[in-house]
């Protein structure tokens, strides 16, 4: 390593400490907890007002506790393991369904079931975050729930005909005619997304519980990305799928893609396979590279089919560009990543981070203006994506052999 990289790591590490410890999670802390009623709050908007009635989602409630577990393990402040335990409780006493197992997709703002269907996408996190609050403190409860959301999706969901995961159920695990996670999605069986998370959630529940069917799935996932959801020509990550793998979908996620670069070694690495990803990871990679801006930003997606194209830069695709492109370096030994991954990082510092309020907007717009209409916290605006990529830099991004650099 030269010295001059060198000084852009140790950089790079001390603003993103100072980004974790003094913008994020300060935010979420003094912001988000409902005193009066438990848990969290379920939005605040883009103006920075506390919307006290808001449906509280499965995604921010997984993510919260996931961020502040992840947090506490690197940084050891006891007020972080308060607010990941905060989120345990709640999730444990109010989104599992005690009568038909699984999760529920969001409650009312008393903490009441609102919708019920099973979307195993938030079964997912769920499993990653309590794996993850069981890492900061050996819970074994919290382990134990992780394990019953896998063994429930493995159930119900896994397609033993064409292999895969199947995106949805009713409260009951019937068929369900809406399978989407949200409107803007395709209403297909499968998609590359919830089979991203299951990735990474199986990833962790795999390093601390190594069942061998839970390794045979992963497997089985890794190999679903590499033969089925990239694609063989252009590299681009399919997004949506009938039943039998067949691609439904011509839009282009460059957040996907970087993303899933990483992801995708981190799995294969904890199977002690890193090196036989190292190529496609490569390849994802470079096709990410094609949305890089000339500001140094990552354009969000694109689809020629439909002559589409959306400049804008959402706060989570630069946080996974970041992590993406720093795992590029260090997989491909060419600090041209490393210099990409600081360009985006310095992006972020100067347009993204409410310095005044705390925490990032949710994008700037294509004319480079800040979008306020959008969340600060909400559903999908959580502390997941920001806090693991400043945890990334302050740590190090996974290789090859599923080992911290």
């Amino acid at each position: 390593m030269t010295e001059d990289t060198q000084r852009l790591l140790e950089e790079m590490r001390a603003e993103a400490t100072e980004e974790l410890t003094h913008n994020i999670m300060p935010y979420w802390i003094k912001r988000m907890p409902d005193n009066r009623r438990g848990g969290f709050y379920g939005r605040i908007d883009g103006h920075d007002n506390i919307i006290e009635d808001a449906p509280r989602g499965a995604i921010l409630n997984a993510r919260i506790l996931w961020s502040f577990s992840a947090a506490y393990i690197t940084v050891r402040d006891p007020v972080y393991l308060g607010m990941a335990t905060r989120a345990r409780d709640y999730i444990l006493e109010h989104f599992f369904d005690d009568k038909h197992g699984g999760t529920y997709w969001s409650l009312d703002s008393s903490g009441k079931p609102l919708e019920t269907k099973k979307q195993i996408y938030s079964l997912a996190f769920f499993i990653y975050a309590l794996t993850w609050y069981h890492m900061a403190t050996g819970d074994r409860e919290s382990l134990d729930r992780a394990i019953s959301l896998f063994r429930l999706i493995e159930k119900y969901s896994f397609d033993s005909d064409h292999e895969g995961y199947l995106e949805a159920f009713t409260r009951t695990w019937e068929e369900i005619a809406d399978l989407r996670l949200s409107e803007k999605d395709a209403n297909e069986k499968k998609t590359m997304n919830t089979h991203l998370h299951l990735l990474e959630a199986y990833t962790s529940l795999f390093r601390v519980w190594p069942d061998p069917l839970l390794r045979n799935r992963l497997a089985g996932l890794v190999r679903i990305f590499t033969e089925k959801i990239v694609d063989p020509v252009t590299s681009h990550l399919n997004l949506f799928f009938d039943e039998e793998w067949h691609c439904r979908s011509t839009l282009v996620s460059y957040g996907h893609d970087i993303e899933a670069s990483w992801l995708l070694l981190e799995a294969a690495g904890a199977l002690g396979e890193g090196d036989s990803v190292r190529g496609t990871v490569l390849r994802i990679a470079a096709a990410a590279h094609e949305g890089l801006a000339e500001d140094g930003s990552l354009f969000y997606e694109r689809d020629d089919a439909a002559g589409h194209f959306d400049r804008d830069r959402h706060w989570w695709v630069q946080a996974e560009a970041v992590a993406g492109f720093m795992n590029t370096w260090q997989l491909s030994g060419d600090a041209g990543w490393l210099e990409l991954a600081y360009s985006v990082f310095k992006y972020i510092r100067t347009h993204l981070i409410d310095s005044k309020n705390g925490e990032w907007y949710w994008s700037i717009r294509a004319d480079g203006t800040v979008n306020r209409d959008e969340d600060k916290a909400g559903f999908w605006k959580c502390p997941y994506h920001n806090s693991r990529m400043c945890l990334g830099i302050m740590t190090g991004i996974q290789g090859p052999d599923g080992k911290k650099r």
